[in-house]
């Protein structure tokens, strides 16, 4: 059976994650025996693709952090390639309506509660061993994390985080930016005051609000504004700014 965090979410643990962007199951699983909660795979903007998710899903499996997936976009088929490899929740990127937000759940859920498609001989169902139990209980199980980058989103808000099935709204923070006018000004007026309206809606609904964090010192600002779903960088992020610091040791020599 999956790894679930979805109580947890829903009553607004903390629960830390970062984004696991280079497709490598090493540094999956080097994130994964860190001490993260969750962990986002991502195969929306990451290097890897459906073809590296499995060994990837795999490597954290052998650790206590929570597999997270995000897709590429709202498309029901995504879901049930994602969930049948053994995804503990999926992100859903761009959702910007009560229209989106249900499809996203229905897709996460087996008939009668929603349209994913059904079979045993696959990982998250122990290959077809607890079958039963993952068909009965995984609409309980699975996370589902909508994320909030668009204005649209913003204003409709309070109604996407009553959906039942919505466990997590998650701020986008690079694309909500832009698509306020104000590119990465995560500081400026209209981006705090979405951000704090997303964190109200939340809380009213007994949902997570989530967040994507860029440096440590964000940290504690974001615990007391009431975030508890919160990711700090990625595996990509932290290599780079290794190499460059690395690379950075020679400069005095040149």
């Amino acid at each position: 059976m999956i790894q679930s965090i979805r109580e947890r979410a829903l009553n607004r643990e903390l629960l830390t994650g970062t984004f696991i962007n280079l497709g490598s199951p090493l540094t999956a699983e080097m994130a994964g025996a860190a001490g993260f909660d969750w962990l986002l795979v991502d195969i929306e903007h990451g290097s890897g693709d459906q073809e590296a998710l499995g060994p990837q899903l795999q490597a954290i499996g052998g650790t206590p952090a929570a597999p997270v997936v995000r897709i590429a976009n709202n498309d029901p088929p995504r879901f049930k390639r994602v969930l049948d490899l053994g995804a503990s929740g999926i992100m859903v990127p761009y959702v910007s309506s009560v229209e989106e937000a249900e499809q996203a759940v229905a897709s996460m859920r087996y008939p009668p509660r929603g349209i994913r498609g059904v079979a045993k001989l696959n990982r998250a169902s122990g290959f077809g061993q607890d079958f039963d139990e993952y068909f009965n209980r995984s609409h309980e199980l699975l996370t589902t994390v909508v994320q909030i980058e668009t204005t649209d989103a913003v204003d409709r808000i309070d109604d996407i985080a009553t959906i039942d099935g919505v466990d997590v709204l998650f701020i986008g923070p690079l694309d909500l930016s832009v698509n306020l006018g104000i590119p990465e000004q995560f500081d400026d007026p209209k981006f705090l005051e979405a951000r704090d309206k997303v964190v109200k809606a939340a809380q009213n609904a007994g949902k997570a609000a989530g967040i994507l964090l860029l440096n440590q010192a964000q940290v504690e600002s974001t615990v007391e504004a009431g975030f508890t779903f919160i990711a700090l960088g990625s595996d990509g992020g932290l290599v780079a700014a290794g190499m460059r610091n690395l690379a950075g040791a020679f400069d005095a020599y040149r």
